[in-house]
């Protein structure tokens, strides 16, 4: 049975769209003085059904009609509903274990949930062995990543997965299903073969995509992708309802010590956080996603502990962006994509490897290029030496070589601040994370 959340089987054609295709069809023929109060209502109906089926173009009053007659016969109000449902839907593995929402589950914050796995750093696939060598990114506000593209100054920008090789989320969410160590789908026709029979999914297609989906297995699986990317792009993912956004509106003061993490963190002087974790040019502006979508290599060392816990090479070394089809440049090799610091208090393990647990790792990590001080040059977590990177020769130095080394006041406040671009439905879990931290 499909899991369904919040918006699904909402009716679609209600009386006042009705209402409003007679009042269109009875200006139309009456014509004349009532020619503008015709357009403004076809723009209205436009809107109603235009995005959800695929009607670009200046419409007719006989097709808006036809539209909303085909809308009327889905079971799901838009292509967001449609994706939504999809994204709970297990039959889009090969064994009816996994969806999208196993790896990217909205109660911790569109995450993998599963610690017992791995320690939470990769996620496990379908057939109930197979594990990832990345971390499983957030899917929280990842519609804002641009376009994948490599900029004049040769700057890789944008895209999806760690790597970037999705353009966009939509080819994201083709990606998963047809991985063998992921949901691990023998082909796009299995996958289709078993959404066509269902009867919501045959209707809620065909109408909102057009009555030959069905016909091409490519299109009704690039159908798939874009309804639930079209779920991916609502404000379900990107509420922007932290204590930061808030703070920015006036409803919450921040306390001396977030506020002293905010002013470090947008410092140009004594940190290097904003270099790279902010995309606006004001650190006071709204809807703020805390990265510019850039790659580096900022020389996260392997998980050696949790590789070797799981029979993985601990010898190996992810190429990073080198692994994206659009990149042939050595240069590249060893870089990722800043990820967004939305919900990075309750979103760990870090980094693209998830070798790091704690928040306050990932800071004195960073902290690592600008203090010499032996106690900064050591892991907390395991009490050695850091370890050395990956990939050693494109390490971003210049970008983690700014600002001033540490106390371990301004590090605390930093995480302080972090806590604060926690979403507001999700402050409970950082309310846990203290209790288990209380009894430890």
């Amino acid at each position: 049975m499909r899991v369904l959340k919040c918006r699904c089987f909402k009716p679609v054609r209600s009386g006042a769209v009705i209402m409003a295709v007679a009042m269109v069809m009875a200006a139309g023929m009456a014509g004349g003085a009532q020619g503008s109060e015709t357009t403004t209502q076809q723009d209205f109906l436009r809107k109603l059904v235009g995005d959800a089926h695929g009607v670009s173009t200046n419409p007719t009053v006989r097709e808006i009609a036809a539209a909303t007659d085909s809308l009327q016969d889905s079971p799901f109000e838009d292509r967001a509903a449609l994706g939504e449902a999809l994204y709970f839907d297990t039959r889009l593995s090969a064994n009816r274990t996994q969806a999208c929402a196993t790896c990217h589950d909205p109660s911790t914050a569109f995450r993998d949930p599963r610690f017992d796995v791995a320690d939470g750093a990769f996620s496990q696939g379908d057939d109930g062995k197979s594990l990832g060598d990345r971390n499983a990114p957030m899917a929280a506000y990842a519609k804002f990543s641009p376009t994948f593209h490599v900029r004049e100054d040769g700057v890789a920008v944008g895209g999806q997965f760690w790597d970037g090789r999705a353009a966009d989320l939509a080819e994201q969410a083709g990606g998963p299903p047809l991985n063998p160590i992921e949901m691990g789908m023998a082909d796009k026709q299995t996958l289709i073969a078993r959404l066509r029979d269902d009867e919501d999914y045959f209707a809620g297609f065909k109408a909102l995509f057009g009555d030959d989906v069905w016909s091409d297995d490519d299109a009704a699986y690039r159908a798939m992708t874009q309804a639930i990317a079209a779920f991916e792009e609502t404000d379900e993912f990107s509420p922007f309802d932290s204590k930061y956004d808030r703070f920015l509106r006036g409803e919450y003061k921040m306390t001396p010590q977030e506020e002293l993490g905010r002013v470090l963190f947008f410092s140009q002087q004594f940190t290097n956080c904003n270099t790279c974790h902010m995309l606006k040019t004001s650190p006071t502006a709204e809807g703020e996603t805390f990265t510019n979508y850039e790659f580096h290599n900022i020389g996260v060392p392997r998980n050696v502990a949790t590789r070797g816990a799981n029979d993985k090479d601990v010898a190996f070394t992810d190429n990073g962006l080198l692994d994206n089809p659009a990149i042939e440049d050595a240069g590249y090799r060893g870089k990722y994509k800043t990820p967004s610091l939305r919900n990075v208090a309750v979103t760990g393990p870090y980094m693209h490897n998830g070798v790091f647990s704690d928040l306050s790792t990932v800071v004195r990590f960073y902290n690592k290029y600008n203090s010499r001080a032996k106690a900064n040059q050591t892991n907390p977590e395991t009490g050695k030496p850091w370890g050395d990177a990956e990939v050693v020769d494109t390490i971003s130095l210049t970008e983690l070589e700014q600002g001033d080394a540490l106390d371990s006041k301004r590090i605390n406040a930093i995480v302080a601040f972090l806590k604060t671009l926690t979403d507001a439905r999700y402050e409970p879990l950082l309310e846990d994370q203290e209790e288990q931290a209380a009894k430890n």
